[in-house]
């Protein structure tokens, strides 16, 4: 094993548990697909919808975003490495 390795491996892991955090420290969205098929709520989530990347709930989906991009690039990069 080389030193790029296991620095890798590393960075991999701290970044699983951080994902892991993020993704429990998300509020669970009960309309899902049910909400989508009945249109229900569609009118009141206006000022939600433009506001969305404000909130904590926002900044959290983003962080999930970047962090499982990074953990796939990663990922990647660790299969060339070993």
């Amino acid at each position: 094993m080389s030193i790029g390795y296991i620095i890798v491996s590393a960075i991999i892991l701290i970044l699983c548990v951080a994902l892991i955090g993020i993704i429990l420290m998300q509020s669970k969205n009960a309309s899902g697909l049910t909400g989508a098929i009945s249109g229900m709520g569609s009118a009141g989530n206006a000022y939600w919808d433009k506001n969305k990347g404000r909130s904590l709930e926002g900044q959290l989906n983003k962080y999930t975003k970047i962090i499982a991009g990074i953990l796939f690039v990663l990922i990647l990069c660790i299969k060339f490495l070993g």
